[in-house]
C-alpha cells in the first residue's frame, strides 16, 4: 500500500534559515517539493559532476579491493581501514591522485604492449649485439636482414650475397646477408624491419617498465585497501552538500529576500513529531491540502511478502498517489508464473538452495541491497519446486517414473497433462485480468467517486455470467431469462452509466467504442497466458535432450564414461537453467506489466519519496 502524505508549507526568517534547514535535514522526514530544475544551476552541475568522478573511482576500487582481499578460499584475507574524516579539498585531491594513477597504469600499459611487440619482432634473430653489426660496417660491410617463404629461398644466395639463415618458423625463412659497402642485393625477399634495441635491452626495458607498473599498482591496491571508506566518505559528503543546494535552489524567497519559503511532503504518521518540534522552536509553517495536480512522492508500505516484490514494481513505475498500489496484488501471480515457467522441481530446489547458502554464507560480503534479491529467489525456487510436481519434472526426468509408492500416491492428486497445463494456463490469465478489472473499478471508486466504476463493474457482471453460464449451465442457462436480467443490468452499467454527468448518447458512443476495443483485446490478452505453458514445456523438452545426450555420448569406458556423461549433464542443465531463469522472470514480469496493469486501470509516473536528510 502507499503511505498517506502530507503537504506543508515553511515561512522562515532568512538569517534563522540554515538553523532551520540543520533541523530539519537533523529530522529527516521532509520531501522537498521541486519547483525548479536544480541540475540547471551551476554548482548543482559542479556538484553532479564531482560525485560522478567519485562513484567511477569507487567502482573501480571495490573491483580492486575485491581481488586484493579476498584468498582461494574465499574468505577476507585483509581488513578494510575505516574511514576518516575527510574535507571536501582532501578527497578531491584523493581522486585526482586516483585519476593519475590509473592514466600511468594505462600509459605504461601502452609502452609494455610496444616493447612485447618489438620483442616478437626481434626474438626470431636469436641473441645478438648491434655493437657487432656496427663493427661490421666500420669493417666496409653491410648486413641486412630478410624473410621470406621457405619455398622461394635460393640456396644459390648463399654464394652470391654471403646470406645466412637464422631461424626458421611456420615455413618462414629469417636470413641476413654480408655484403661489401655499395653491392646491391636484389633478391625475391622481404626486408625485415628491427628495432633500435636488442633483444636482452627490450627485455630489461620491459622488466623496468612491469617494475614500475607494479608499483602503481600496489599503490592503488593500498589506496582500494586504507582509503575506501574514506572515498565512501567523502561522496557522502558531496551528496549532503548536493542536497543542502537543491533545499536553497527549491527556496522561494519574499519580501526582498528576507522571507524564505519551502514546501514539502511528509509521511502521515511523522506529521505531529514535526509539529511538536517547529512548535518548540516557534517556526512558523502552515499545512495545505493535497490537490490532484500535485506530485505527491510515493512510500510503500506492505508486509514482509510483498516488499520483495517492490524492485518489480518499480522496474516499471511507481504508481500516482490515490492510485492503489498492485504490488501485494500481483506479487502472488508471480510467484506462480515464474514456477510454471521454470517448471521443473530439480531447477527450484537448485534456486532454494544456491539462494539460501549465499544468504547463509556470503552475508557479510553481499551488500544490503542483494539480501531481499536473494529472498525473492528462494520464495520463486520454492514456487517453481511445488509448480513442477504438476507435472513431475525434476532436472529433465519425471518423478512419477522412479516407482517411489509416495510419489505414485501424489500423482493421483496433482498431476496433470499437457492438455491441462494448456487449461490451467489459460484459466489463471482468466483470474488474473478478472482481477485487475475488479481493482480498476475499486480504484475508480475510491479516486472519483462510486458513479465511476460502475461501467468496470458492468464488464466484470457480463463477462462472469458468461462463464458461469457456459460452465454450470444448470445453474443458470446461457441466454435463459435470468441471464438475460444480468446481461441487461451489464449493459445498462456499460452504455448508460459508463461516465457521469455526460449525454445519454455520448454515453452511448462510449459504450460501443469500450466494447470494441473489450472484444479486440480481451481474447488477446486471455491468450498470452499461454506461454506460462509453452516455456515450462520447452523448457522440460530441452532438460530430456540433454540427460539423453549425457547419456548417449558418454564413452563406454570405466572412467572416462561417468566423467564425459556428469560434465554433459552439469553443463547442458546449466545452460538450460541460465535461459529458462531468464524467461521465467521476464515473461510473467511481461503478463503483469501489460495484461495485468492494463486491465487494473493503472496509470503510474509517481515520484519516489526522498526525504532531505543527513546521509552519515
Amino acid at each position: 500500500m502507499i503511505v498517506r502524505m502530507r503537504k506543508y508549507a515553511f515561512l522562515v526568517y532568512h538569517r534563522e534559515y540554515d538553523a532551520f534547514l540543520d533541523q530539519l535535514r537533523e529530522m529527516g522526514v521532509v520531501h522537498v517539493k521541486e519547483t525548479q530544475m536544480a541540475s540547471d544551476q551551476p554548482q548543482i552541475q559542479q556538484l553532479l559532476a564531482e560525485r560522478k568522478r567519485v562513484q567511477t573511482q569507487l567502482k573501480l576500487l571495490k573491483k580492486i579491493q575485491d581481488d586484493k582481499t579476498a584468498g582461494e578460499d574465499g574468505k577476507r584475507t585483509a581488513v578494510l581501514a575505516a574511514a576518516r574524516p575527510v574535507t571536501a579539498e582532501e578527497g578531491a585531491a584523493q581522486v585526482d591522485r586516483i585519476e593519475q594513477l590509473n592514466e600511468q597504469i594505462g600509459e605504461q600499459h601502452t609502452i609494455r604492449q610496444s616493447i612485447e611487440k618489438d620483442i616478437a619482432a626481434i626474438s626470431v634473430w636469436g641473441e645478438f649485439d648491434y655493437v657487432n653489426i656496427t663493427r661490421l660496417q666500420q669493417a666496409g660491410y653491410d648486413v641486412t636482414f630478410f624473410t621470406c617463404p621457405s619455398s622461394r629461398y635460393d640456396a644459390a644466395w648463399s654464394e652470391a650475397y654471403h646470406a645466412f639463415v637464422i631461424n626458421e618458423q611456420q615455413s618462414v625463412i629469417h636470413f641476413i646477408t654480408i655484403t661489401p659497402h655499395g653491392t646491391p642485393v636484389d633478391i625475391d625477399a622481404e626486408r625485415a624491419k628491427l628495432p633500435d634495441n636488442s633483444l636482452g635491452q627490450l627485455r630489461e626495458r620491459l622488466r623496468i617498465e612491469q617494475e614500475q607498473t607494479d608499483e602503481l599498482n600496489r599503490e592503488l591496491a593500498g589506496i582500494a585497501i586504507n582509503d575506501y571508506r574514506t572515498l565512501e566518505a567523502y561522496d557522502t559528503l558531496l551528496a549532503n552538500d548536493l542536497a543542502w543546494k537543491n533545499v536553497h535552489v527549491q527556496t522561494v524567497r519574499e519580501a526582498g529576500d528576507r522571507l524564505m519559503m519551502l514546501e514539502g511532503w511528509l509521511p502521515a504518521a511523522r506529521e505531529k513529531e514535526l509539529e511538536q518540534t517547529l512548535d518548540r522552536d516557534s517556526y512558523f509553517y502552515r499545512k495545505l491540502e493535497v490537490t490532484p495536480d500535485d506530485d505527491v512522492p510515493i512510500q510503500f508500505r506492505n508486509d514482509r511478502f510483498s516488499r520483495l516484490f517492490e524492485l518489480i514494481s518499480k522496474l516499471y513505475m511507481l504508481p500516482k498517489y490515490g492510485e492503489l498500489d498492485l504490488t501485494p496484488f500481483f506479487a502472488p501471480f508471480f510467484m506462480i508464473f515464474f514456477g510454471l515457467c521454470l517448471g521443473d522441481s530439480g531447477y527450484g530446489l537448485f534456486l532454494l538452495l544456491a539462494a539460501s547458502a549465499a544468504k547463509m554464507f556470503m552475508r557479510k560480503r553481499l551488500s544490503p541491497s542483494m539480501m531481499p534479491v536473494l529472498s525473492l529467489v528462494q520464495i520463486l525456487g520454492t514456487s517453481t519446486f511445488f509448480c513442477g510436481l504438476l507435472t513431475g519434472a525434476f532436472f529433465g526426468s519425471s518423478v512419477y517414473d522412479w516407482g517411489i509408492p509416495a510419489l505414485d500416491a501424489l500423482k493421483e492428486r496433482v498431476y496433470l497433462d499437457n492438455n491441462q497445463m494448456f487449461a490451467l494456463a489459460l484459466i489463471l490469465g482468466v483470474v488474473q485480468i478478472l482481477f485487475g478489472m475488479c481493482l480498476n473499478a475499486t480504484n475508480r471508486i475510491i479516486r472519483f467517486g462510486f458513479a465511476h466504476g460502475l461501467s468496470t463493474i458492468g464488464w466484470i457482471i457480463l463477462l462472469v455470467s458468461m462463464g458461469v453460464a457456459y460452465l454450470w449451465p444448470e445453474v443458470m442457462p446461457m441466454f435463459g431469462t435470468v441471464h438475460l436480467i444480468v446481461v441487461g443490468i451489464a449493459a445498462i452499467l456499460i452504455f448508460l452509466l459508463n461516465s457521469p454527468g455526460k449525454n445519454p448518447l455520448l454515453n452511448i458512443g462510449l459504450g460501443l467504442w469500450d466494447t470494441y476495443n473489450m472484444a479486440t483485446g480481451l481474447l488477446g490478452d486471455v491468450l498470452s497466458y499461454v506461454r506460462l505453458f509453452a516455456l515450462g514445456l520447452s523448457g522440460g523438452i530441452l532438460a530430456g535432450v540433454f540427460n539423453s545426450l549425457a547419456t548417449g555420448m558418454s564413452p563406454d569406458n570405466v572412467i572416462a564414461g561417468p566423467i564425459v556423461m556428469v560434465l554433459i549433464f552439469v553443463i547442458g542443465h546449466a545452460i538450460n537453467i541460465f535461459m529458462n531463469v531468464l524467461g521465467a522472470f521476464v515473461h510473467p514480469m511481461r503478463l503483469t506489466f501489460v495484461e495485468f496493469f492494463k486491465n487494473s486501470g493503472y496509470e503510474g509516473g509517481g515520484s519516489a519519496y526522498n526525504p532531505f536528510k543527513w546521509n552519515k
